[in-house]
């Protein structure tokens, strides 16, 4: 989850690393630091807490050199604190390090055995002086061969060498690396978001893979340490200058950002001419797939939630939904007839990786469905749906959760007609259905609600509950997550039916709960649900669409109406009532909504 960059150039490098640590700072931020190599020695300057500590530290030296490397940190081993920030050095060597080193403390133990002293309580540490003990008597390749082999778990580092003052050294297993290609300099970095602003011109480190980065070349090599050629990827400069604009936080643009993303991605995906939703180059036969596997996690897992639904109500279709965490450990039957079908915003998420890795190596059938098309996961899948949301900075997902939705269920819908489970004439009414949903999206957004009004009362409760039904039921837990990531409030999300069965005893007078209960099939056994809430004492606020209720109690504390839609994409307007619930109770109660306390955007750790 922490985020690397690296430079060698012609020129001073920090200025350079340090704006593209702030681009990278979405991946981790409890820590910073940057270390360059100047007149034979290696300078280094850390910090706990943000990049802008960071600069503020810099600007009162002048921390020259040509070449360096620079880290945000999400910790794992060791608490947030300057001296566990990266890099970390010895006199010759500095590291930076996005990953985790399993067998960190047996080595650690061989290393002091051996004379060596540690700063830090870092897993990390254990990596720069493995190598300066290997360097001893070896040369450099063998030596980063020799040390990566002795490591166990995953990484993407980045090293610089005093004695060696021209180059980085980037190796990967597990955790994303990206090189990149400039004028008299190249580049090491986590992501191609960090290295857009410098260079359009990107190589991916395959796992396995280490690279020698001079100015003027890049070498790579295999984990025998034979070199391989690698393509360079012209990647697209239009999502460099993303930027806040008249916006307090990421998180507000990108939730008002939601209508142009629906229609970007309809625009992508449907030949509104044709009344046809294109896949193209979609490589199965309708008779080779039988059942559907969605794997998440997170925010993407709630997608695959509400995917199962949709897959159930309009194919015949076998359809599962899994954790990439447990699907990874289970004994799974894997199944040829199976489409496996992976779901990452980041297409970096370690567990989602992982669980699309062994999928591939039993040779299953793989579709992932992602917003960076250059990611691990995309790259690795036989199939690929990009969701086109355009970059997504705020950790807590909102235009990706989405965009998900949205390839999720055109996907649905052309494999239902693909199989004939649909007619020619239901096919096209979801289509028609599907080109109105941007505008109404737009309306859900801008309607005046009543939600910044009443934030007050979930910024000062205990805890609260989100109930739904149906296609309901995952965008509570949606919502119940929302709130915990950015409120810090206790949220959870239920299937209304189950309150019955033990979650009621948690309810206290006047404990705020969420209903949401469109006017679909679930409703009228929601609304009863929702009653039984309120019975004992719960303040209810009701999300539901625009029609004359005959159902609904005055008992009810505030109501939230959204647009009218067809029943299969209430999720998509519910969903947006609950981002502006947890964005506003969370700017009420003051606190960083952009960067939540614990969190990282790009979870590339297991």
């Amino acid at each position: 989850m922490c985020g690397i960059i690296g430079i060698t150039s012609n020129k001073p490098v920090s200025s350079s690393i340090l704006n593209s640590l702030k681009k990278l700072e979405y991946r981790g931020y409890d820590s910073a630091g940057i270390a360059t190599i100047n007149e034979g020695l290696i300078n280094e300057v850390k910090c706990q807490g943000r990049v802008d500590v960071l600069e503020k530290n810099i600007s009162q030296i002048n921390l020259l050199g040509n070449v360096g490397i620079g880290h945000v940190r999400w910790a794992t081993h060791g608490m947030p604190s300057t001296v566990n920030a990266h890099p970390h050095s010895t006199e010759s060597i500095s590291v930076v390090h996005n990953g985790i080193i399993e067998n960190s403390s047996v080595l650690k133990k061989q290393l002091i055995e051996k004379g060596h002293k540690f700063k830090s309580q870092t897993d990390t540490e254990v990596i720069v002086h493995l190598l300066t003990e290997y360097l001893k008597k070896n040369e450099l390749n063998e030596a980063i061969i020799k040390t990566l082999n002795d490591l166990d778990g995953s990484f993407a580092l980045g090293i610089i060498f005093k004695e060696m003052p021209d180059l980085i050294i980037g190796a990967r297993r597990g955790s994303p690396l990206a090189v990149g290609y400039g004028p008299n300099e190249n580049y090491l970095g986590s992501d191609s978001y960090a290295l857009k602003s410098m260079t359009n011109k990107i190589t991916y480190l395959n796992d396995g893979e280490f690279c020698v980065i001079r100015k003027k070349e890049i070498d790579f090599f295999d984990s025998k340490g034979n070199k391989v050629n690698k393509k360079i990827l012209q990647l697209s400069k239009s999502d460099q200058n993303y930027e806040k604009g008249e916006y307090k936080h990421f998180m507000a643009k990108e939730i008002d950002e939601q209508p142009i993303t629906i229609k970007n991605c309809i625009n992508e995906y449907i030949d509104k001419i044709n009344n046809e939703i294109n896949l193209l180059n979609f490589p199965w036969k309708k008779d080779e797939i039988k059942s559907i596997k969605l794997i998440g996690c997170g925010t993407a897992f709630h997608s695959c939630l509400v995917g199962k639904y949709w897959f159930e109500q309009l194919t015949n279709l076998d359809v599962q939904v899994d954790i990439a965490s447990e699907f990874r450990y289970r004994k799974n039957k894997f199944n040829k007839d199976c489409l496996y079908i992976f779901i990452s915003q980041s297409g970096e998420t370690a567990d989602t990786y992982a669980a699309l890795d062994l999928c591939n190596k039993n040779d299953m059938k793989t579709c992932s469905i992602v917003n960076v098309v250059e990611s691990s996961i995309a790259r690795d899948s036989k199939f690929v749906l990009p969701i086109h949301c355009g970059p997504e900075i705020g950790v807590a997902s909102t235009k990706a959760f989405l965009g998900q939705m949205l390839v999720i269920y055109l996907l649905c819908v052309k494999i239902s007609f693909f199989k004939g489970d649909i007619n020619k004439h239901k096919y096209i009414e979801k289509i028609k259905n599907l080109k109105l949903l941007s505008d109404l999206v737009n309306k859900t957004i801008s309607a005046e609600n009543k939600i910044q009004l009443i934030c007050n009362t979930f910024a000062n409760a205990k805890g609260s509950m989100f109930l739904g039904r149906g296609y309901s039921y995952p965008i509570a837990l949606e919502g119940a997550l929302k709130l915990k990531e950015l409120a810090y409030i206790h949220a959870e999300g239920y299937p209304a039916g189950e309150m019955k069965h033990g979650p009621l005893a948690l309810i206290e007078d006047g404990m705020p709960v969420v209903v949401i209960a469109p006017k679909d099939e679930h409703y009228k056994k929601t609304i009863s649900n929702m009653q039984e809430v309120i019975a004992r004492g719960a303040k209810v606020l009701l999300i539901t669409n625009k029609e004359d209720d005959q159902v609904v109690s005055e008992n009810i504390w505030q109501k939230i109406e959204i647009e009218n839609i067809e029943n299969d994409l209430y999720p998509f307007l519910v969903t947006i009532p609950l981002q502006k619930l947890a964005y506003y109770t969370a700017l009420k109660k003051g606190y960083d909504i952009d960067k939540p306390r614990n969190l990282a955007k790009s979870v590339t750790v297991e």
